[in-house]
């Protein structure tokens, strides 16, 4: 049974989720249903802070299908479809390696919020991340706080979410930028620019320049979201897949759907857990689970 402690994490995590499907239906989202299985999936690299061990499989009637791992190729496809603002609650499988465990803040599965808008640029989604944030804080503070209280938790609605590069927290504090940056922050705050997945946009203007974005949660709980403007045109697509050595077979299904006609857009992910991890303040990202999924500990249930 959950201790009292959990129990209270899992009572602001429903509220979190409470308030943001409020949020996201308020402005014009539709929720869609995850997808568990499919032929292909974001092969989440290459990317320097990706440590996938392997992508898990099965045969379904002759068919090898692959878990999710996130569902940005099926998000690209939707609203290409005509479905112009969505999101899935979705669960998500990555075998991550085991000293993973100690950042604390991964699990090998989870759930996240991902969305997609089609037409928008990263201005969009600083608008909406930023007030969804903001709105899910006060929301919990505000009906929460017996279960803050649990957690001694010190919370308060952010004030500012500045913006840096990867080159500018690389300058001053190294190639393992993303823990002292977060705590020497007091609020959320935005890196932008970070070479990594193929359907991340590049800058067609300024080669080697991206358009993505991470957010990063202050006081040391690290990364909340990741996210981009999509590479939408077919060409620049498969361009981008050969450039990072993965083989066009394995997208096949998913480039016939870009060969047809994909429409710019732009999106991200956050993950559940970790929202709630940051909300309560716990220490570790799996002390927010109701069953443990965290790189390196067995599975016991």
């Amino acid at each position: 049974m959950p201790d009292n402690r959990l129990l209270s994490a899992l009572r602001v995590q429903s509220r979190a989720l409470e308030t943001a499907h409020r949020f996201f239906r308020e402005e014009g989202f539709v929720e869609l249903m995850p997808i568990i299985l499919s032929t292909t999936t974001d092969p989440v690299g290459p990317d320097p802070g990706s440590r996938i061990m392997t992508t898990p499989h099965i045969e379904y009637l002759g068919q090898n299908l692959v878990l999710t791992q996130s569902m940005i190729l099926h998000k690209q496809i939707l609203v290409s479809s005509g479905i112009e603002k969505l999101y899935i609650v979705s669960p998500n499988v990555r075998l991550e390696s085991p000293e993973r465990k100690n950042t604390h803040r991964h699990l090998f599965e989870f759930s996240q919020v991902d969305f997609e808008i089609a037409g928008a640029v990263m201005e969009d989604v600083f608008r909406l991340m930023e007030g969804l944030i903001c709105t899910v804080t006060r929301d919990v503070l505000t009906c929460c706080g017996e279960e803050l209280e649990v957690w001694d938790r010190k919370l308060r609605v952010p004030r500012k979410f500045k913006r840096y590069t990867t080159a500018d927290l690389r300058a001053e504090y190294g190639e393992d930028w993303e823990v002292p940056a977060s705590m020497n922050a007091e609020d959320p705050f935005w890196v932008l620019n970070h070479k990594r997945e193929f359907y991340d946009a590049e800058d067609p203007f300024r080669p080697g320049t991206y358009l993505n974005y991470d957010l990063i949660y202050p006081e040391g709980y690290g990364e909340a979201l990741s996210g981009a403007e999509r590479e939408w045109q077919y060409d620049r697509i498969v361009s981008r897949i050969e450039r990072d050595g993965l083989p066009l077979e394995q997208f096949a299904s998913y480039l016939e759907y870009a060969r047809k006609g994909f429409v710019p857009s732009a999106g991200a992910g956050f993950g559940v857990e970790r929202l709630t991890r940051w909300l309560v303040g716990a220490q570790h990202v799996g002390d927010v689970q109701s069953f443990r999924r965290v790189p390196g500990e067995r599975v016991t249930v």
